[in-house]
């Protein structure tokens, strides 16, 4: 589930240009999506940026920049065929524009291409004078979210199709942080919103209890074989230290694996791989701390971790360690991405979080994943799942890129809109890849999420026919009542148009696992093949897609990424667009903008 990350686009903006916003630069290839690093793309970059922030006040009708505005770049993309990409976020008189973000595009002589912007209208709120104090609306946000406020900061709210002066405000309480907006002016709540990641949704979750359903994944599956590169002690005669070493974990859920640790000294052993940015699994011990520092860190004399069971604490740091590293694998290996937020640094999991949670989150403010053991009774066992890792994880590229938000939150904190289903969606087509990608014999590859959680429908949702998800209601097509639509729910429409994309419609046997893919209009779709249709979607994403696009401007960006790739002219764009209409989003339907 993904959480709003309202406070992470205000504190941003002080350290994109020193540290994320341009030490990342990526080059998107034209035929496969694959990126790759430059050794000048800071200097590049540099040019880039100064001629997308001219271009954007120099055309400030159609990008909507106005006086008083300050753009400051959070990615930038430079595409071999010519292309340049510059994603922004803006402050309006100093303060942090909430829904503000906007990606300028240019062309290969750095000329005004165009602009993919979130808020249809002017930022500027129509009083820059607050009536409530900061005091006051900390207080405000103490008592909507329940806990203890941080300072209040004004900022611009232009998410909803409007702007207001407002106060953002971080409250913690026992079970973490919530991000709370409150009108400056009126003292309205206009947003209350938690801000880490949860796989499992509270909607969900009532639907289990109602059943009386419980989950019991079948674990101990570590066999003699074990999955890819194994071994013990560091590499070399005569090692120095810290070294990378050659362990192996015993999983849960996939086997006994290959997994690349650190040797501390001779014989000593730590969770942490140093050929991947330093990317680490720690042990909570049960508490809820959201400082990755705070963990225990796992060691050990034989370099085996685990024994495929629960008794062992550190059989779920296993399973969390290889899907975290195989998914920094699938992003790399497939588009040069360096990174969760492709600035080659780790990432990160604690696992045994809590005391008897049932779930697994993408945490912004740990900026790492988090894994409980289960409840004990509706879920028995650990969320470290291979999927619900990718999933995750791949909220954390979503943060580091279009940064899509749920249009609203309940009080129950189910969220909905169309944004926040397609952030989900993007989460489950992307986590479908990694275990694609991972292709271990233990977890099968398919399109199906959650399939190892051990439900009675045998999986969470599934990409190919998504309303055969029972427990959530997933939707297979795009209706005006989807922007009403719990974001889980809601994400069966992109999800589905993915797979039309990749594999087509009507029945497949892939692995062993059959589908039967429907369309909305009775359409035959042929696929393009899961590599081209995942290399359009991560464009579609990078470039194209910013916090408020919709299943219809997910529709457009596709199509701008397919045309990227492979031509106006090709099959793959021309299927794109069959496989958005064979789930109903099509240019005639598309909804008035705000």
């Amino acid at each position: 589930m993904r959480r709003p990350h309202i406070r992470s686009v205000a504190v941003a903006i002080a350290v994109t240009t020193a540290a994320t916003g341009l030490a990342g630069t990526a080059f998107a290839g034209p035929s496969t999506g694959a990126e790759r690093s430059s050794a000048s793309a800071t200097t590049n970059a540099t040019a880039v940026v100064e001629a997308a922030r001219t271009a954007a006040f120099a055309h400030a009708s159609a990008t909507g920049v106005s006086q008083g505005d300050e753009l400051h770049a959070q990615d930038v993309m430079l595409d071999p065929e010519g292309a340049r990409h510059v994603r922004f976020v803006r402050t309006h008189d100093g303060m942090p524009v909430l829904g503000g973000d906007l990606v300028v595009h240019l062309d290969h002589k750095l000329a005004y291409a165009g602009v993919t912007r979130a808020a249809g209208h002017a930022v500027q709120p129509a009083t820059t004078t607050a009536r409530l104090t900061a005091d006051q609306a900390a207080a405000k946000a103490a008592q909507a979210a329940k806990g203890d406020a941080g300072t209040a900061q004004l900022v611009v709210d232009a998410r909803g199709g409007s702007s207001a002066l407002a106060y953002q405000v971080t409250v913690t309480d026992q079970n973490g942080t919530n991000t709370v907006v409150i009108d400056a002016v009126t003292g309205k709540v206009r947003s209350n919103t938690p801000d880490s990641d949860e796989f499992l949704s509270p909607k969900l979750l009532e639907s289990l209890r109602k059943r009386g359903e419980t989950a019991d994944p079948a674990t101990g599956t570590a066999s003699a074989t074990p999955e890819g590169l194994l071994g013990s002690g560091a590499s070399g005669a005569a090692a120095s230290y810290p070294s990378a070493a050659k362990g192996t974990g015993k999983t849960l859920f996939v086997g006994s694996v290959g997994l690349t640790t650190t040797a501390t000294s001779r014989g000593h052993y730590q969770l942490k791989d140093p050929s991947r940015y330093g990317t680490e699994t720690r042990d909570a011990k049960g508490s809820t701390t959201e400082k990755f520092g705070a963990g225990a860190t796992f060691t050990s004399t034989t370099n085996v971790w685990g024994n495929g069971t629960t008794g062992n604490r550190a059989s779920a740091a296993a399973d969390a360690q290889y899907g975290i590293t195989k998914t920094l694998d699938f992003y790399k290996a497939t588009f040069g991405r360096k990174g969760i937020a492709n600035n080659s640094k780790a990432a990160q999991g604690m696992v045994h979080w809590g005391n008897k949670v049932a779930n697994a989150f993408w945490d912004p403010t740990c900026n790492c994943m988090l894994y409980g053991d289960g409840d004990g009774q509706m879920f028995k066992k650990p969320l470290v799942v291979l999927d619900v890792t990718g999933h995750e994880l791949t909220h954390g590229v979503v943060d580091a890129t279009a940064k899509l938000e749920p249009t609203y939150v309940d009080s129950n904190g189910n969220q909905y809109g169309e944004p926040g289903a397609l952030n989900e969606s993007l989460a489950d087509i992307f986590g479908s890849n990694v275990e694609f990608y991972a292709n271990n014999a233990k977890d099968t590859p398919d399109y199906l999420i959650g399939e190892k959680l051990g439900l009675a429908q045998k999986f969470l949702r599934r990409l190919d026919h998504p309303s055969l998800d029972k427990l959530e209601g997933t939707i297979d097509y795009w209706s005006p009542d989807t922007y009403y639509t719990e974001v889980h729910a809601g994400s069966g429409v992109s999800s589905h148009a993915y797979y039309l994309l990749a594999e087509g419609s009507g029945k497949k046997t892939i692995n062993g696992v059959a589908y039967d893919s429907p369309t909305y209009d009775h359409s035959t779709v042929k696929g393009i093949g899961r590599a081209k249709a995942t290399a359009i979607f991560y464009r579609a994403l990078t470039r194209y897609m910013v916090s408020t696009t919709s299943f219809h401007d997910a529709r457009i960006a596709t199509l701008k990424a397919a045309k990227d790739l492979y031509g106006a002219n090709s099959t793959e764009y021309k299927t794109v667009d069959k496989a958005w209409a064979a789930v109903n989003v099509t240019a005639a339907n598309t909804p008035a903008k705000h």
